[in-house]
């Protein structure tokens, strides 16, 4: 944590965004370099602090096709707190949020808070002043004075001030009273040890067997492919905007959960992932060809497309297992 004593401003982790490096998760290189909202401000949040989110995405193999979606992926906080002592639990937004931010930024804290992406910058080419979205952000750092934030989003730290940070805030203006307050998450850095090494690791290791023995008991692209084949035809009669829901929730969820899953594996087990990781880059590289074919908006066979994905996931499960012991 970083205090500038001049202004009691507060960092909590010290990094700016000017020059500021993402987890090699956001590199630019993947295939997808963002995730979903909160997974990205953990991964980053973990990062700046000098933690690995690597260790956090055992949970991933029980990524599942829930009827008319994917699993929206996101580290369980048991998890973080076994590995990094970091305890996220829902807090209370019961004054203005910038004061609890402020405070809890004092204490080496933070607040994870749902904002309309409207008036955050590092949106310009999407919903920036374009369409109002809830997102999450993790505060780094905040100047009640100046009106200026720092907040981690998406793949990185960002800056926003001025006339964006009133309205991120609904501070003056001609704001409606109809909205409920934000869901807001507490996030103490202080609830255990924070595990290296080969500790870090024999614990991912066991959370991994764990959650092995949760994962889908039948293959959960098998029943993905049946729900694709029924919608298709709707889908492409529908609107851009529909398509893109869709393929966010589904192929772009699931290649995201497994790109990262893949780069977990070779974290855990090293030269000896390459069983595991293999199934789950094709699985990756196939989301991507099923997104650039919906895209196309012509009727394919669905059947097809899903089927090496659904033979990827049984051999890249049945070789974690392996792996896991």
């Amino acid at each position: 944590m970083s205090v500038s004593s001049a202004r009691r401003l507060t960092s909590l982790s010290g990094k700016s965004p000017d020059g500021y490096v993402p987890h090699l998760l956001h590199s630019t290189a993947r295939t997808y370099a963002e995730t979903n909202c909160y997974t990205d401000i953990i991964i980053e949040l973990l990062h700046a602090c000098d933690l690995e989110p690597l260790a956090a995405f055992g949970h991933l193999v029980r990524m599942d096709f829930e009827g008319d979606q994917w699993t929206f992926f996101k580290p369980p906080p048991e998890d973080l707190e076994l590995l990094f002592g970091v305890d996220i639990h829902e807090m209370q937004p019961y004054r203005p949020i910038p004061l609890q931010i402020a405070e809890q930024l004092e204490q080496g804290r933070t607040l994870i808070v749902e904002l309309d992406s409207w008036y955050l910058p590092d949106t310009a080419s999407t919903s920036y002043r374009n369409d109002h979205v809830k997102t999450s952000v993790a505060a780094d750092l905040i100047d009640l004075e100046r009106e200026r934030l720092h907040y981690f989003h998406s793949a990185g730290l960002y800056e926003l001030t001025g006339e964006d940070y009133r309205g991120v805030f609904r501070i003056g203006g001609d704001f409606t009273a109809d909205v409920l307050p934000p869901y807001t998450e507490l996030v103490r850095f202080d609830a255990g040890p924070k595990l290296e090494g080969e500790a870090l690791r024999a614990a991912a290791l066991e959370l991994l067997r764990r959650h092995l023995l949760r994962r889908p008991r039948e293959n959960p692209f098998a029943r993905f492919g049946a729900q694709l084949a029924a919608e298709l035809p709707r889908l492409l009669e529908g609107g851009l905007e529909e398509y893109h829901a869709y393929a966010f929730a589904t192929v772009r969820m699931v290649g995201a959960a497994f790109e990262i899953a893949a780069t977990h594996s070779e974290w855990l087990f090293g030269a000896g992932a390459g069983a595991a990781a293999a199934p789950m880059h094709a699985i990756v590289g196939s989301c991507k060809t099923l997104g650039f074919r919906l895209a196309r908006r012509r009727a394919f066979d669905v059947e097809a497309a899903v089927a090496p994905m659904a033979e990827a996931w049984e051999r890249a499960i049945e070789a974690l297992m392996s792996a896991a012991g």
